[in-house]
């Protein structure tokens, strides 16, 4: 009983805002007229989404951590050919386990970039290199917009979906993400003061939109059957799949970190951000990418996956924390 009670305490909140989202679109979806509104809302929402993290970025603390080259490319090794690497491994195993669309989205889920807000969070936790963790984590991100794409049109090929990923998706990925980011940094002298005054209130704007593309997403998915071509016994494959695929990542950079001989606080920093995915850019690139009514089973492993990965990392940073040199 004391362990529910904890696996319960330790719950992220939006997640459980996710899945409740998830319930409602399942019972009530959007159907109709109501289906190109809410698609319309949602592409506002993904620009608005992406603009705000490119406000909040700190170009002092990119400048702050950014000499740290050979520490940011072992993260970027980490998201983008160790996750590809163990990703397609599993994927390929697991097309005997469970259906061809969640094999995808397991695939997909392995060739996002890193989280930027919770990398950061968990290696201040852990008293670990911060400047360094958020330029390798913003680093990712900017990467994985052009990166993740093309990775994407070479590795995954959802059945019913032509090949590869079209010129349309490239560009709405651009558009929608990129575009956005970049001219909400390009804005930070004007309304920077303003986006650090009120994080608390952006970042509901930031899960409201994240909550939004979700429902719309899995509206699609529901009127498209997904909940007949899903049975539990594919939930609880994603979880262990997710479960084996960042066990892996997180033991092997890990490993590496303490054999090149890392510094402890860049080796908290490996540990985590090179460790995480990020549900703010994967579901609007899945959105972009795939077929509407494919996007809410494809994003299923990456809801899985974020709560698993914060939950583990959670763990993590607290025993990093109190087996600190300094704190004794």
């Amino acid at each position: 009983m004391r362990l529910v009670l904890r696996l319960l305490k330790g719950l992220d909140p939006f997640l459980v805002l996710l899945t409740l989202v998830v319930v409602i679109a399942s019972l009530l979806p959007a159907r109709g007229q109501a289906v190109a509104w809410f698609e319309g809302a949602t592409d506002v929402a993904i620009v608005l989404l992406f603009f705000l993290h490119g406000a909040k970025l700190s170009r002092e603390a990119i400048l702050a951590g950014i000499g740290n080259w050979r520490l940011h490319l072992l993260v970027l090794a980490s998201s983008f050919l160790l996750f590809p690497l163990l990703g397609w491994t599993l994927a390929q195993s697991a097309t005997a386990v469970t259906t061809p669309e969640i094999v995808s989205g397991l695939l997909f889920l392995s060739l996002l970039p890193s989280t930027v807000q919770s990398s950061i969070a968990f290696t201040a936790m852990a008293r670990g290199n911060v400047p360094a963790a958020v330029c390798s984590a913003s680093l990712s991100n900017i990467v994985g917009i052009v990166l993740t794409p093309v990775l994407v049109g070479l590795l995954i090929h959802v059945p019913g979906q032509a090949p590869g990923i079209s010129t349309d998706a490239i560009l709405s990925i651009m558009l929608q993400l990129l575009l956005p980011f970049v001219a909400g940094h390009l804005s930070r002298p004007l309304i920077g003061g303003f986006v650090a005054r009120h994080r608390a209130i952006l970042s509901y704007v930031d899960r409201s939109s994240i909550l939004l593309v979700v429902y719309t997403a899995f509206s699609a998915a529901v009127v498209g059957g997904i909940w007949q071509r899903t049975e539990a016994a594919d939930l609880l494959a994603i979880l262990l799949l997710s479960a084996v695929l960042l066990a892996l990542v997180m033991g092997a950079n890990l490993f590496l970190a303490r054999r090149i001989g890392l510094p402890r606080g860049d080796e908290i920093v490996l540990l985590f951000c090179g460790s995480k995915k990020s549900l703010v850019s994967g579901v609007p690139m899945a959105g972009a990418i795939f077929a509407p009514a494919q996007v809410g089973i494809i994003i299923l492993p990456l809801m899985i996956f974020h709560q698993l990965q914060l939950f583990v990392c959670a763990v993590a940073a607290g025993r990093y924390a109190r087996s600190d040199p300094a704190t004794r």
